[in-house]
């Protein structure tokens, strides 16, 4: 099952990179996807019972005050703001709703990280649209602009949580209908992340400016931020005794609804980076399951 789930990942950029043109053409639907995801996978849980952690609550002020600190950061040492968007981005994108079949995979609690799955997707649908609105270049009143992109990251991050608490109290029989086919979930994950790497892809063909050195650097700022995610997340984790948890729930991004918000709400070019990022933190998940599967061999 893990091998052939593997090969989710590169059949997933591959197509994006072949079929780019076909991916344009699809790309607005991408938000009904990602709402389809976190629908599959909330119903698997019952929602009432979860409680919100100490551990919950460093992990999101990490991901919104690091995005913030790490943007004025970035610009004012290198002053580079496409960098520096893909940098904050790559931070406060929510947690991945495939991060509950890998971190349980990896032996983490899976209360703890169903939890933070739907607080941390509450934190930025929250936090989002005040750090766009003050950043970005929008022409509307500051709360205007607030609202008008809550309204559309809410519908994503918020909604699916409400409709399944509904289902669960009133109709739990569609609840349960829907829980059963929750393995569906990474697979329409590949499908967003198809979509989303071929409209990176169109993005760069379009902007034939792009210079191979600016994506160099978006790949490399990629790299490190994913590194130090997962550090500083295992660090939150140690402390209360689930450091497979805190690393999962920090750096495992929902990469398809961050560059879905890049691309919506920044400089597109900053999406770049959380393609890259895509890569790196796939990679890295890869190469921590095989040192389980050794590890438990030699046992």
């Amino acid at each position: 099952m893990i091998r052939h789930r593997s090969l989710v990942l590169p059949v997933a950029l591959g197509l994006g990179i072949v079929l780019h043109t076909f991916c344009g053409w699809a790309a607005p639907s991408v938000p009904y996807i990602i709402f389809s995801i976190l629908m599959l996978n909330l119903t698997a849980v019952n929602l009432t019972s979860l409680r919100i952690k100490a551990i919950d609550l460093w992990i999101a002020a990490f991901q919104v005050a690091a995005s913030v600190g790490v943007y004025f950061a970035a610009r004012a040492l290198l002053h580079d703001e496409v960098l520096s968007q893909g940098l904050m981005v790559a931070i406060l994108c929510p947690v991945a709703a495939s991060v509950v079949v890998i971190s349980c995979m990896l032996g983490a609690d899976r209360k703890t990280v169903t939890g933070y799955t739907i607080f941390g997707n509450l934190v930025t649908a929250l936090a989002a649209p005040v750090i766009f609105t003050f950043i970005g270049q929008s022409e509307l009143p500051f709360w205007t602009s607030c609202l008008t992109i809550f309204k559309h990251t809410a519908s994503i991050l918020v909604l699916p949580c409400l409709v399944t608490l509904l289902l669960q109290r009133f109709w739990p029989k569609a609840n349960d209908a829907i829980a059963s086919r929750r393995h569906w979930a990474f697979y329409l994950w590949g499908v967003a992340l198809f979509l989303t790497m071929g409209q990176t892809v169109n993005f760069l063909i379009a902007r034939n400016e792009a210079k191979l050195s600016a994506i160099l650097v978006l790949a490399a700022g990629a790299l490190v931020i994913c590194a130090v995610q997962f550090a500083a997340g295992k660090a939150i984790g140690r402390r209360y005794g689930d450091i497979v948890a805190g690393g999962q729930l920090t750096g495992q991004k929902n990469s398809a609804y961050g560059i879905w918000m890049a691309n919506t709400y920044l400089d597109p070019m900053s999406s770049v980076l959380m393609a890259f990022y895509s890569i790196f933190q796939n990679l890295y998940n890869s190469w921590q399951l095989w040192q389980k599967q050794k590890r438990e061999s030699k046992g």
